[in-house]
């Protein structure tokens, strides 16, 4: 199996990076120790796998996979639970860019890297957009896992989020799933809709149901 920092390492060749081979390791060596920290619970490394995989299952559907894997990798390089907004993904975004241009990838890839992370703030995405309808679609995909697995979600999403009463959870949490499911779908790529969609949205219903 490929290590998590080989897959960072050839994103970053295949979007065109220019460092040495020792300072993409030690980005991505970076980058996971980000993903480790103590107040993470859901955004994890875990989740930064499970998006990965998704993008490398459907990477056909995106014209520019590796900006996307790149994109997956940062989006949630800054999280922390307490902050407000979308905050953590404009200092992911802004870090994004940074990065890949330390690392000597073009200016137009680390902005539209940067533009992607941005995306995942609320997970819409404009006409004619299918690398950031990946992006979106790999990171909703938990949305559709069988109901252990949600379950276990829902749970590590609470955790991360312990410093939140429980009514400000519960009408927090039922505002982020209400705005889910008010958009045309959950997921952008007719392929990833056709096999997720119902599924997911059954999921988020019966969990609106048990936080009202």
């Amino acid at each position: 199996m490929t290590s998590l920092p080989d897959r960072f390492r050839a994103a970053a060749r295949g979007a065109g990076a220019t460092t040495s081979d020792a300072d993409l390791d030690a980005a991505a060596n970076y980058l996971l120790g980000r993903w480790t920290e103590p107040q993470r619970h859901y955004h994890d490394v875990t989740h930064l796998a499970s998006v990965l995989d998704v993008v490398d299952r459907f990477a056909g559907l995106a014209p520019h996979p590796d900006r996307v894997r790149l994109a997956a990798w940062l989006h949630d390089a800054v999280y922390d639970p307490r902050a407000l907004g979308d905050a953590n993904e404009r200092d992911s975004a802004e870090f994004a860019e940074g990065l890949l241009l330390s690392l000597g990838a073009p200016e137009e890839v680390a902005a539209e890297v940067a533009r992607l992370v941005n995306l995942t703030a609320g997970h819409a995405t404009e006409e004619d957009d299918p690398d950031g309808e990946l992006l979106c679609d790999a990171d909703l995909a938990i949305l559709a896992a069988e109901p252990e697995r949600y379950a276990v979600y829902t749970s590590a999403i609470r955790r991360e989020y312990a410093h939140v009463p429980d009514d400000a959870f519960r009408a927090g949490r039922s505002q982020v799933l209400t705005e889910l499911l008010k958009l045309p779908s959950i997921y952008r790529h007719q392929p990833i809709r056709d096999e997720w969609e119902e599924r997911a949205q059954a999921n988020l219903r019966v969990e609106l149901d048990e936080l009202a």
